[in-house]
């Protein structure tokens, strides 16, 4: 169980430069129980800034969406596991044995070379697609139905949790019924925050409530006059939902 407002907040480190997240990192360390490094981040300051967060007393989300022959994703999720993350994705999208052999990799090696094992969680739909985009790219299934299918898949392939928006968290739980099943949530905008590029969005306290685990938010914290103010309102409104839980 996550049991704190603060442990539930992941900020997503999207910036340009390993200095520049390093920065933030400092000064927001204390409002975020994860920082999420993605292809951005990652792509300009390699593993590096990874290792550098984790030596500083952080914990990683490495949010690279691995989607490649189960091969090739296995050995990256291995290697995600010795830089030492908590979480690390793969995309639904890459297959049943993808998700499968990269699960299995992963725990075979942090038990041979006694490593924390993050946990590997399967990107459903991005929330920036909705029906219209799925349907454009040939997919005729609903963002809902197509993220309740892939979750299926990801947890029977022994995967820890899900990548999820906002707007099929509740359906997913309620599909899986185990405790340990983790719905990560992006595209979280409290109430006066743009809504940027995505689609399915909610409030961190909507999202709370309908059974979100981690909450991943950037720019509305990023963006803010005082960013650590702006993660302490969130924390405030994720603790008042868990209040009323």
């Amino acid at each position: 169980m996550i049991a704190t407002a603060r442990d539930k907040l992941i900020i997503a480190l999207d910036v340009a430069t390993g200095d520049r997240a390093l920065d933030l990192f400092d000064e927001l360390r204390e409002f975020a129980g994860m920082f999420k490094i993605g292809s951005q981040l990652f792509t300009a300051a390699g593993p590096e800034v990874v290792r550098k967060i984790i030596a500083r007393g952080g914990r990683v989300f490495l949010d690279l969406k691995f989607h490649d022959i189960p091969d090739t994703v296995a050995a990256a999720g291995v290697e995600a596991a010795r830089l030492g993350v908590s979480i690390f994705n793969v995309h639904a999208g890459g297959g049943t044995e993808m998700m499968k052999r990269t699960a299995e990799a992963v725990a075979e090696t942090a038990a041979r070379e006694r490593l924390a094992k993050p946990a590997v969680i399967a990107v459903t739909v991005l929330t920036s697609l909705n029906s219209a985009s799925l349907e454009r790219i040939g997919i005729n299934k609903d963002p809902e139905s197509l993220a309740r299918t892939f979750a299926r898949a990801a947890f029977a392939c022994g995967l820890d949790g899900v990548v999820a928006s906002s707007h099929e968290i509740e359906v997913i739980c309620k599909d899986i019924a185990s405790p340990g099943f983790l719905v990560v949530t992006p595209g979280i905008r409290p109430a006066a925050a743009p809504m940027d590029d995505q689609q399915r969005v909610m409030t961190p306290a909507e999202a709370i409530r309908a059974g979100a685990d981690y909450l991943v938010i950037g720019r509305p914290i990023l963006n803010a006059t005082s960013p650590p103010n702006a993660a302490r309102e969130v924390i405030e409104e994720i603790a008042t939902a868990l209040r009323r839980d």
